[in-house]
């Protein structure tokens, strides 16, 4: 079992909603990214999700999209992404990693690194380095039962998208093979776009948990405490990404980490007082 199950049922009881920021690994500094995930725990992650930066990202809006874009030509690719998650782990060995991405470095990972007995490079050393859970936005459930079963043999958990476009029948394949947690995208279309429609995520929440186990997160759209305090009345954990991405892109790297890490404090606190209200 990976991190994210323990994690979650813990905030479960205690009832408080999960809050799950994602950063781009390699940006705003190729190097500086495990240090970053640290100053967002201790800004009140519960659970960090590390894009891995790919040249042709289908899903992300114009500011992931630069993000990845600097971190490619930082020379960060799914190797040192995986070499990030190590050194985190050398300090904390408690806070779930997810890895958000595309298919294409995943395939290129395993033709570079090819095992003799033809299983996953990539799972074999994402478990290894210390990953609890992978989320391919372009690999759709009817197509990755052998990817799932490769990735719940090392203890991970494979993690999918539903959007406001998801039909029932694509909801109970995502539920036969999600564990962890699924990914509600919150607007149609692309990450950082649109204007968050509350009614109409807590009209859908309610059709994803009954074909859907696993606990919700919704994304896409939150940009502050007021609507992460919104959201979480319904969902089960809040993501955050592009909005962190805008504030640290203009900084320098001694000022990352710390804006990184009170942007993150003061959603956390709005989350715990609409529990405590």
């Amino acid at each position: 079992m990976s991190r994210i199950t323990p994690t979650l049922q813990a905030l479960q009881r205690a009832g408080r909603k999960a809050l799950i920021p994602y950063v781009t690994a390699g940006f705003p500094y190729a190097d500086l990214t495990p240090e970053l995930m640290r100053a967002m725990v201790a800004g009140g992650a519960d659970i960090i999700e590390l894009g891995v930066p790919f040249s042709d990202p289908s899903a992300d809006g114009p500011v992931i999209q630069k993000a990845g874009d600097r971190a490619l030509a930082q020379g960060i690719g799914l190797t040192q992404v995986l070499d990030m998650v190590r050194l985190f782990r050398k300090q904390d060995d408690l806070t779930p990693v997810v890895l958000m991405g595309y298919a294409n470095p995943v395939e290129r990972y395993n033709q570079k690194h090819r095992r003799a007995d033809g299983a996953s490079a990539f799972v074999r050393d994402a478990a290894a380095a210390g990953v609890d859970g992978v989320l391919i936005v372009d690999y759709p459930p009817e197509e990755c039962e052998d990817f799932a079963a490769d990735l719940r043999a090392q203890g991970l958990d494979l993690i999918f998208l539903l959007a406001p476009t998801s039909t029932d029948e694509r909801m109970a394949q995502v539920g036969r093979i999600a564990s962890g947690y699924v990914y509600y995208v919150s607007l149609k279309g692309v990450t950082g776009a649109g204007t968050l429609d509350t009614a109409a995520v807590e009209t859908m929440l309610p059709r994803i948990r009954r074909h859907v186990s696993v606990p919700v997160g919704v994304g896409f759209g939150i940009r502050d405490a007021d609507s992460a305090r919104t959201i979480s009345r319904v969902a089960d954990a809040v993501v955050i990404g592009s909005r962190i991405i805008q504030l640290i892109d203009p900084l320098p790297r001694e000022q990352v980490g710390t804006v990184a890490q009170e942007f993150l404090a003061g959603i956390r606190a709005a989350l715990d007082a609409e529990r405590a209200g």
